[in-house]
């Protein structure tokens, strides 16, 4: 059978009323580019701050007692090093030799203790959006590496998903997710499918998270598979829920075929446990982006356990009301609905058996009570 042929590939019949839909994947794309030309839209308009560092008067990191002492002297103010306000002067050039800027464009905030000043926090210019919705291990944890009376601004672990740094990064993620996330929508249900993008790009920064906060703790050790990156480094995009759709497309599809930068054919299934390979090599070997293979790695073994274990996402759904038809909200107002419709049991049996041996498994009448069921959702 053809892939494009196969009934979760098939188009759901519309409602009488003929409204306008899209798909949990259309509006996902829709979203991470309305916010990548928005970006860059008010970047023109409205300054962002991405917090890099801070140091004491000397350019050394500040103790973990100064850290949770200091406040703010005031708010951020633009500074260049070439034009620097000559009362300053002398302790901003020694303080920002430790701090590694890429652009000339800084920001700084005085720290005090006591009404004394005792250092400065260290800002990069960017972007509003991304400086607000960026995640790095300094803004995720409360610590000594975050942002002077801030840390565990956990939106991050949502809103970095839809970043991303460049044209190229936002084409490939969306092009991936254009082709895998209809795989993966119709078989979850739009709601689960969400639950589980959402969750998959969440591990990919957990991941990270974690192998970098290894990485600070043993920054010499030279232990395999840890990021001894700068905690404020920062990490966007959609990539890790992509990852999580590609490993769940590769179970729901695995010998469907692929071309790899549209010219070299192979299974999707391959594709997969290639690009988690490379992202394991990535991250063993310190290559070049290890902190967003992580993030891929994250996204990946999520992906892997969720589309096999789908009933696991039934709690956070439950928390948005009605889901597709195997979700436990459904099954018991059906119940108490008494309708004509199929019976919660004759869904888990087929649901048990897709599990076990994938959609090719069912025979015609069981597709026909799950697409109805799917219509009733």
């Amino acid at each position: 059978m053809a892939f494009e042929n196969r009934d979760w590939m098939r188009p759901r019949s519309q409602s009488r009323i003929a409204l306008p839909q899209w798909s949990v994947t259309t509006w996902i794309i829709a979203i991470c580019v309305t916010v990548f030309v928005l970006d860059g839209f008010l970047e023109k308009k409205i300054p962002g701050w991405m917090f890099v560092g801070s140091t004491d008067l000397n350019g050394q990191p500040l103790s973990s007692a100064q850290s949770s002492q200091v406040k703010q002297a005031g708010p951020i103010k633009s500074l260049s090093l070439t034009q620097l306000d000559p009362r300053l002067a002398p302790l901003l050039q020694t303080a920002s030799k430790s701090i590694p800027f890429s652009d000339p464009n800084i920001g700084v905030e005085p720290l005090q203790i006591e009404n004394e000043m005792v250092g400065f926090a260290w800002f990069q210019a960017t972007s509003p959006l991304q400086a607000w919705l960026h995640f790095s291990t300094s803004t995720a944890l409360w610590s000594a590496d975050s942002p002077p009376g801030r840390g565990l601004e956990l939106w991050r672990f949502v809103g970095f998903q839809f970043l991303h740094a460049n044209l190229n990064h936002l084409l490939f993620n969306m092009m991936a997710l254009y082709f895998f996330g209809p795989i993966v929508e119709r078989y979850l249900g739009g709601k689960r499918y969400l639950a589980f993008y959402l969750i998959c790009g969440m591990a990919g920064a957990t991941m990270y998270l974690l192998l970098n906060f290894l990485g600070i703790q043993f920054p010499n050790a030279r232990i395999p598979f840890v990021l001894p990156n700068d905690p404020t480094t920062p990490l966007v995009g959609a990539s890790a829920g992509i990852f999580g759709v590609i490993m769940a497309a590769a179970f729901l599809a695995p010998t469907a075929q692929v071309l790899l930068f549209f010219v070299l054919p192979m299974p999707l299934r391959t594709l997969a446990y290639a690009l988690v390979g490379i992202a394991l090599l990535t991250i063993f070997f310190g290559f070049n982006n290890a902190g967003g293979e992580a993030g891929h790695l994250g996204g990946a073994i999520a992906g892997y356990w969720f589309i096999r274990h789908p009933d696991s996402l039934h709690g956070l759904l439950n928390l948005l009301g009605n889901a597709d038809p195997t979700s436990r909200t459904r099954k018991l107002k059906a119940s108490k609905r008494r309708d004509s419709g199929p019976d919660a049991a004759t869904i888990d049996r087929i649901l048990d058996k897709i599990r076990k041996g994938g959609l090719q498994a069912l025979n015609d009448n069981e597709r026909e009570i799950l697409r109805a069921a799917s219509r009733k959702q």
